[in-house]
């Protein structure tokens, strides 16, 4: 379902299997604030801070069957936020359609690209020193991320330059991926198209 009351672009995406329940809202042109209720505190975490920093508002309610693990709920999250990105781009047009940023956090340097391609594609480069941070397998890093840009039908390229504190790593790539997302979605109000020489995206 999608709204786009008063030129605002939000969606909102629904998802009940046998192993999780999420509730979702996103609003692309918000003011970055986060109402979250999941049962996995390190990415409640990490998801504040990237709507803060991509200036989206984000609603979030899951729950999941973290007593096996925190995998399913962390993948299903992924995969209603890209579905929920996707839906409140709409035609995509007059967008700027790609982004990069670099975020430092303290020794941690993380850089991400994006492109509003409709192409499903990521490029992870990333490898940290702990196997868990806070109570989250640091792999799930990567299947969120994966799970979102396949989602989201978007090109996402991480890569992670430095680092030592996985909890640092892991942070600027949320807050790198949230302010090249930002950039990317950005309206010009001069161009109407959809910025694509084939003219769909």
């Amino acid at each position: 379902m999608m709204s786009q009351a008063a030129d605002r672009r939000v969606a909102t995406v629904e998802r009940e299997t046998k192993e999780t329940q999420i509730r979702l809202t996103l609003c692309l042109d918000g003011q970055g604030t986060a109402e979250l209720d999941t049962p996995v505190p390190f990415l409640n975490h990490m998801l504040h801070a990237w709507a803060h920093h991509g200036r989206f508002d984000l609603r979030l309610h899951a729950r999941g069957d973290v007593e096996i693990d925190d995998h399913h709920t962390v993948e299903d999250i992924g995969i209603c936020l890209g579905q929920a990105f996707l839906q409140a781009l709409g035609d995509k047009r007059g967008i700027e359609r790609y982004g990069q940023a670099w975020v430092p956090m303290d020794e941690a340097l993380a850089q991400v690209v994006v492109d509003l391609s409709n192409r499903p594609h990521l490029e992870f480069h990333a490898a940290f020193p702990d196997r868990q941070v806070g109570r989250m397998p640091s792999e799930l890093v990567h299947e969120f991320f994966w799970k979102f840009a396949l989602e989201s039908r978007i090109t996402l390229h991480i890569l992670l330059h430095a680092g030592r504190n996985t909890h640092h790593m892991v942070e600027a790539i949320f807050k790198a991926c949230g302010r090249a997302l930002r950039e990317a979605v950005r309206r010009d109000a001069a161009f109407a198209a959809v910025p694509s020489t084939k003219g769909v995206l």
